[in-house]
């Protein structure tokens, strides 16, 4: 089962345990000594904007309740401390094998560091978007996020200003 590379694996957790496992992941981390093996816990968040009774209000939102993400050395060490971490249901994989994340499944996430891509873009500048629901679509980059290779812009949906998160690689500048 030993791997010598790190890899991002999925664990699946009790629904609402997300911030636990993750703490309790750290400090088993800290207490064995296996910082050269488990080298990052993530639990992914997004930020939403909401309009309540008129008011608007952002708030952070788990991009996939009931499962932690792990950058890891697999070995039967590490399987068994994550495997045996309380909240932990187990991997994400056939059976009793952990697969871990491919390129394009990190990519979205904005954990695939390797590959980022640079934008001479600022808020404010005007783009078109190149791909997707949005294509042809000109307006004003409101808003941009780095980590996740995305930004966003406001498009008119039956008279209302609405947000839309695009990609990078779907927009280019005008």
């Amino acid at each position: 089962m030993a791997d010598t590379e790190a890899r991002w694996y999925v664990v699946h957790t009790y629904s609402g345990y997300e911030n636990k496992v993750k703490t309790d992941i750290e400090q088993t981390i800290e207490n064995r000594q296996l910082q050269d093996l488990i080298l990052e816990v993530s639990v992914p968040m997004e930020t939403v904007i909401e309009y309540k009774d008129g008011v608007r209000k952002q708030s952070e939102k788990k991009l996939f309740p009931g499962y932690v993400l792990v950058h890891m050395v697999m070995t039967d060490d590490t399987w068994y401390v994550i495997r045996n971490t309380r909240g932990v249901t187990g991997f994400v994989g056939p059976g009793s094998k952990p697969v871990p994340l491919t390129e394009d499944e990190m990519r979205p996430l904005g954990i695939l560091k390797g590959t980022e891509i640079k934008m001479n873009i600022a808020v404010g500048d005007q783009i078109l978007v190149v791909a997707g629901a949005w294509k042809d679509t000109v307006a004003a980059v409101r808003s941009i996020n780095e980590s996740k290779q995305s930004l966003t812009i406001h498009v008119d949906i039956f008279g209302r200003e609405t947000p839309v998160e695009l990609d990078f690689t779907d927009v280019k500048k005008l």
